[in-house]
Parts: structure tokens; sequence; C-alpha cells
């Protein structure tokens, strides 16, 4: 068999590696190189889909360290028992191409995972390697994000900490009965030790000594995780519950909720509850929600039997119509909290309707100046100039904003 070349196992991991959620750098410190003594920086924002001051499009180099596992995850595409093409990069490989992926302005950091290889241990050793690599050889200061297995030692995920901006361990899928049956290698309560020992080590990293020197920084970035969803038969109130339960007990930046959809050889062990990325749509939008709108989750999945987000409407709308008994609100007069909860509020447009009102009374055409999407709002507002009427209450109202029918084709 021939040798590989570097771009064909980048052809090979860098599409593997679409399964794995990514995230943004926000969070992290903030590091530069303009003084010419190292690599990279790192704003301390967002560079998934970040922009040059040129205009280019930068972004992760998001890639699998290999696609070989020795696991049979049941909804992995590159479980032991798949038939997919392999591949494997050397630590001296990924590091090579991060610096020339950065000095050719593709990204400004990377996002690595991998299958597992070997050992749990072998293959959290080289992910660390990478990383020392970059930060101690090459200088590299832009942002890291390593995918970190919950069953390597403690101390390779502590240096991870110590070399990376965050960290993230997946807890699989929604609940531990299903991580058992379609994953039965990996342990739900070892992924929870090792999630809760990133949590402590940083809080600890927060600590000043008696002398009041700081420890090292841990994970600066936080720690995220990774749920599967539609795999099982896990609801959406499920779902939520297991992500609200995530956030408080292990401070999470974020759950990244990935859609299942069949692959090969898997398809006939797992169902496909839903249509998979509009559900993981609704999903995110609820978990928003849930975290910065001061919605509860009773009220968000409460009012449908099957414990289901509704798939053809926004989960706020969705309530909203379900509680037409608190609307329309006065713009001028409501509190905050109430403000958040009109369909098409966000929490900008909400902060900019408090602070215009203490000056003087506004209009609709105020709103429509300060960017509020009042084709969803209107029916839900009323202000100076302006009241929805029967628009409220009219039975049409849902109508207005779901998808309208197809006509299925029998060919």
């Amino acid at each position: 068999m021939a040798k590989m070349t570097i771009e064909q196992k980048l052809a090979i991991l860098s599409d593997a590696a679409k399964y794995d959620a990514s995230c943004a750098s926000s969070g992290s410190d903030k590091r530069d190189s303009r003084a010419g003594k190292s690599l990279g920086s790192n704003e301390g924002s967002g560079i998934c889909h970040a922009y040059a001051p040129d205009g280019r499009c930068i972004s992760l180099l998001k890639i699998l360290m290999t696609n070989f596992c020795i696991y049979d995850c049941s909804y992995c595409i590159n479980r032991s028992s798949s038939n997919v093409a392999r591949a494997r990069f050397s630590v001296d490989e990924v590091v090579q191409l991060t610096v020339e992926f950065y000095r050719r302005n593709y990204i400004e950091g990377l996002f690595l995972s991998s299958g597992i290889i070997r050992s749990p241990d072998a293959t959290m050793l080289d992910m660390v390697r990478i990383a020392r690599k970059l930060r101690h050889v090459e200088n590299f200061r832009g942002y890291i994000h390593l995918k970190t297995i919950p069953d390597a030692a403690p101390e390779l995920i502590a240096e991870a900490g110590l070399l990376a901006d965050r960290l993230s361990i997946n807890v699989e899928m929604p609940t531990d009965a299903s991580v058992k049956q379609y994953a039965p290698e990996k342990s739900p309560q070892q992924i929870r030790r090792a999630m809760a020992d990133v949590r402590l080590r940083k809080e600890s990293a927060g600590d000043r000594s008696f002398s009041g020197k700081r420890p090292p920084r841990f994970a600066p970035a936080g720690q995220s995780t990774q749920m599967i969803i539609g795999a099982d038969a896990s609801t959406d109130t499920t779902v939520l519950h297991q992500s609200t339960r995530l956030y408080s007990g292990y401070r999470l930046k974020r759950v990244y909720y990935s859609a299942f959809s069949p692959i090969p050889d898997a398809s006939a062990r797992l169902p496909l509850i839903s249509p998979p990325l509009q559900r993981e749509h609704r999903l995110y939008q609820a978990d928003w929600l849930l975290r910065f709108y001061g919605f509860e989750l009773n009220e968000i999945t409460g009012h449908r039997p099957d414990g289901n987000l509704d798939l053809d409407i926004d989960p706020k709308l969705a309530w909203a119509l379900a509680h037409r008994d608190l609307f329309p609100v006065d713009i001028n007069r409501a509190p905050r909290e109430l403000l958040l909860r009109v369909p098409g509020f966000g929490t900008k447009t909400v902060k900019r309707v408090l602070g215009t009102r203490r000056h003087r009374t506004l209009r609709y055409d105020d709103l429509v100046r300060m960017g509020a999407p009042m084709k969803k709002a209107r029916a839900f507002v009323t202000c100076a100039g302006w009241t929805p009427g029967g628009l409220t209450d009219s039975e049409n109202l849902r109508a207005r904003f779901a998808p309208p029918p197809e006509q299925m084709s029998l060919f």
C-alpha cells in the first residue's frame, strides 16, 4: 500500500472532523505576537467564523489526529467496524499543518480531536505533545481547543489544560442508558469524573497563593461538551434537562448538539427520531432561552404532550402563542423580563428599548430603526401609534410564521 501524502491525510481527517462540534475562542486570554517573538494571535473573540482586517475569512484548523479507533460506538462513522478510509497524522505533521496554515493566513487556531488508537493514554499523550510543541517550540500563541479523552490519565488532561485554551469532554448521548447501549466501551461515570476534574482544576487555577501569586492558567476559555441528538429515543425535554444539569454541575461554556444522521452500517441499529438538522437548530434556540432569557425548562417543553419542541416555529414563539393572555406588552412600560419574551426580540434589542425609553416615548418607527424584527414582534407589542388589535388573538397567527405545507412528490 502506497504511503499517504500529508494532503491525502488532510482530505480524510478534515472531512472526518465534521462530526465533531467546534466552538469559538470567546473567553480565552488575549494574546498577540506583534512584538515579533512568537507566532499567531488570539484576540479573545470568536474565530470559527472571523474576518481579518483586509476582509479575508479566517477559521480554526479542525481535524482529527486519526480516524482509526478501537471503540465501536454505533453512532460514529469512525467506529472500529466501519468501512471508511483511514488515516493518521504524526505529531510533527499536525504541528507543521497548523504553523503553515497560520502563515498563509488560513487559520488563527487549532481544533484537534481524535479516534482512540492503542489506548486512551497513548492517544492523549500524542495530543498533548502536539499542543506542547506548538506552544513551547513554535511559540504559537493562537487558540487551541483539545477534545480530551475521559479515560486518559488525569495528569495528561491536567497538562492539556495548561497548554490549550479550551478543553472538551463529550458526554456522547443524553442519558446513561443510551451511552451504555450504543457506546458500551465508554463509561458515563468516568466521563463525569473527568469533567468534574477539569472544573476543579480550572477553579483552583483562579486561586492566589498566600504570597498573592496566581498559579498557571488552566483552560482559560473553559470546557464544553458534545451530545449526539436523534440517535436514541430521548425527547427534547430529556436533552435540555441533561444540558441544564451539565451547565450548572460543570460550569460549561457550551453544550454542543450534534444531529445524528444515518450512516453506513448504523442505520439499521439506530432510529431516526426526527429531521436531524431542524431539531438541532431548535435545541440550540431553546438552550439560548434557558441560559440568557430567563425561561424555565417546563415553559419551553411543557405545552407539548410528547415532550419535544415544535419543529415548525421557534420555541419562544411557541411559548408566546401558548400564553397569548400576556400579550400584547407595552414597549414603554413592560419590565425587561417580559420584553425578553417578545418573539423576535433579542437581548440587544431589549437593551436598546430600555435605554431609549428613559428619555422619550417609543413609537413603532423607533423600533424599526433600532433593528427590532417587527414582522414577528408586531403581533405581540403595543407602543405609541401602534396596537395589534385582534392580531394577537387571531386563529391564523401561527400560520403566519410556520412554513407553508409542501406537496409531496410521488417520484
